[in-house]
């Protein structure tokens, strides 16, 4: 099936991005290929429409469950059967969505990298019949990178079954080193390289240091116009940021990790119908959001990478409209930037104590746990043992990255149910009362496929269908599942802790200090390059294009630092000189660019355009794309 074909009649776009139908040509070659796209260029198209132009199905590693389903969502609206493989999901579910594949019943299978190595998992992997394996966010196999994650290494594993498909690693932000890394761990030895420029013309970077951060962001969104996401470091701080927006009347919603899955769908969907203009978030928002009329993005605090804040940052203009991205600082940040590295890598002593403390909250004996998922209650687990938040965070990282568990934070599952009766116990059930009676023939009425097969089911819309509250529903189910008529799972939203190992004795954990001191070590100088970046007096565009190895990229012209050369460049005097005669002649009537250079010929035009130039930079104007110079308008300076 030819591409343009595919993605017009799946997406309904004319043409590609630039290097999109490159990377995909490569692929359907045959051939490995790594894509580093900065964020918002289009990485999912350069698997999925070369992987519905192929036959077989296309395996997708990501580690984020809630992008996971996000993807497989999307692609189901598109009448494109897709299914996902998690940790937290049953035995039944996940052999249902094994069965699918090997029947080559859809296209798209999400699989998380912890599911790889898995009994279930690789005793289907020789039956699947795939055609591409896309390995996203591939920098988390570097353990350089600043998000490693050692269960990718297991996609190694993957190539070794499946020799012959083509591997394509994607990645919106990598270091030379990490992209080498990539290439090595992926075993991609003959592997083309795409590397999309980090120019972004239309994003105008800007960093201010201020002792009250909360009244230059007041000011900041009051000037810029248009939706906008502000990211600060705490869940509480989402929320005071958030009342502080809301009293001075400015529209806003703030969105973390915490809030229920509900809450967080229905407060996005409120920003991305711009019903809501200012989302206050921490990073677990904007990850798979395509908004391209984001105007602003404010960062409260430092990241402390340039890979998060590049993604972050972003996530603004990318509809090729004029766009900001500012970072707000505080003095003493430099400091607390580095003394960060002390929380992120707690010492060995701390994470064993994390480590028994979590074992004797779930009540798993030595010698056992290993490959059970739990649900979590984080806040319980840390008043019952009376442990900081930071440290049990980092230190089950530190036991992710070395292999020993796997935390989701955000795991949503929704309820399934499956009939596991004969027509006849069925027919018994239904005439013992009217109500599940009902309940069955909705069941079967509404969802296909569920006398076979673990089938999706929402208690909400039975409720809606039924006339009955949505808690006599699970009450109801309850029974049937406790009849033996229905294999019944509620819906889980809880986050999730599954042991990789058996649990061993307090003393005899272990991790390898030499990669935890590395790993340490990589952070702080990532933490260096951040701080760097907020002090640099050159271009922040080409800063960050260096940074990931776009030695090409050209000044921007229009972020903070080129705004303030361009001003001393030019004399002020000859600045205001230039700037009254373009007011003249704009009291006079309203001028396309075109005529203010020919009204006034006795400055060089290079001059005249830099003033121009600067006051559309600044918000002060707008020109639009006849060369009409439409209003003054401050921007975010």
């Amino acid at each position: 099936m030819d591409l343009h074909k595919v993605l017009k009649e799946y997406w309904g776009y004319e043409s590609f991005r630039p290097l999109q139908q490159d990377i995909m040509n490569e692929v359907i070659s045959g051939n490995d290929a790594l894509a580093i796209l900065p964020t918002g260029g289009g990485k999912s198209l350069c698997f999925q429409v070369p992987a519905i132009a192929m036959e077989g199905i296309c395996i997708v590693v990501t580690p984020l469950v809630a992008l996971m389903q996000d993807q497989v969502h999307q692609l189901r609206k598109r009448n494109i059967p897709a299914e996902a493989l998690h940790t937290g999901m049953a035995f039944h579910d996940l052999k249902n969505v094994l069965e699918k594949v090997i029947h080559n019943q859809c296209k798209f299978l999400y699989v998380s990298p912890e599911r790889l190595k898995t009994a279930l998992f690789r005793e289907y992997l020789p039956a699947m019949p795939l055609n591409l394996v896309a390995v996203d966010e591939a920098h988390c196999i570097s353990q350089w990178g600043y998000d490693f994650r050692p269960s990718y290494l297991d996609i190694a594993e993957l190539r070794k079954e499946k020799p012959d498909i083509p591997v394509l690693a994607l990645t919106a932000s990598a270091t030379a080193e990490v992209q080498a890394d990539i290439l090595e761990k992926l075993l991609m030895e003959n592997a083309t390289t795409f590397r999309q420029s980090f120019e972004r013309a239309n994003l105008s970077y800007s960093r201010f240091m201020v002792d009250s951060g909360y009244s230059k962001l007041v000011d900041v969104v009051k000037k810029v116009e248009g939706t906008a996401i502000v990211y600060t470091r705490s869940r509480k701080r989402t929320k005071d940021v958030y009342e502080l927006l809301a009293r001075e009347n400015i529209s806003a919603a703030f969105y973390h990790a915490g809030l229920d899955t509900a809450t967080r769908k229905k407060i996005q969907e409120q920003w991305i119908k711009n019903e809501v203009r200012v989302m206050v978030s921490t990073n677990a928002f904007g990850m798979g959001i395509d908004k391209p009329d984001v105007r602003l993005v404010v960062h409260l605090d430092s990241p402390d990478c340039l890979e998060n804040y590049y993604q972050e940052a972003g996530r603004a203009g990318r509809d090729q409209k004029k766009a900001y991205a500012v970072l707000i600082s505080k003095p003493g940040e430099k400091e607390e930037l580095l003394r960060h590295a002390d929380d992120r890598y707690p010492a060995m002593e701390t994470i064993r104590k994390v480590y028994d403390s979590l074992c004797n909250y779930l009540q798993i004996p030595v010698n056992s746990g290993a490959e059970i998922n739990y649900d979590m209650e984080f806040s319980e687990f840390i008043q019952a043992f009376k442990l900081e938040t930071k440290q049990v965070i980092y230190s089950f990282q530190a036991l992710q990255q070395s292999g020993i568990l796997s935390y989701q934070e955000q795991v949503f599952q929704p309820s399934t149910v499956c009939f596991t009766t004969t027509r006849e116990q069925l027919e018994q059930v239904s005439e013992s009362s009217e109500k599940l009676d009902d309940l069955v023939k909705a069941l079967l009425r509404t969802y296909g496929g569920i006398i076979d097969f673990p089938t999706s089911i929402s208690e909400k819309q039975l409720s809606k269908i039924l006339f009955i509250e949505k808690n006599e529903i699970s009450a109801l189910l309850t029974y049937l599942a406790n009849a033996g008529i229905i294999r019944y799972s509620p819906q889980k939203e809880k986050p999730q802790i599954r042991l990789l190992t058996d649990r061993v004795s307090i003393n005899d954990l272990t991790i390898d200090l030499k990669s935890y001191q590395q790993r340490k070590e990589a952070y702080i100088q990532r933490v260096t390059e951040m701080i760097r970046y907020t002090e640099t007096q050159e271009c922040r565009a080409v800063f960050v294009g260096r940074y990931f190895g776009d030695e090409k990229i050209k000044k921007c012209g229009i972020c903070d630092n080129c705004i303030n050369r361009k001003k001393k460049e030019m004399s002020r005097s000859e600045f205001e000189v230039i700037e009254n005669a373009i007011l003249t002649q704009l009291a006079i009537s309203n001028l396309t660019v075109k005529d203010i250079l020919k009204a006034i010929p006795q400055f060089k035009s290079e001059k005249v355009m830099e003033v121009i130039s600067l006051w559309e930079a600044e918000k002060k104007i707008r020109v639009d794309s006849l060369g009409r110079i439409e209003g003054k308008k401050k921007g975010p300076g």
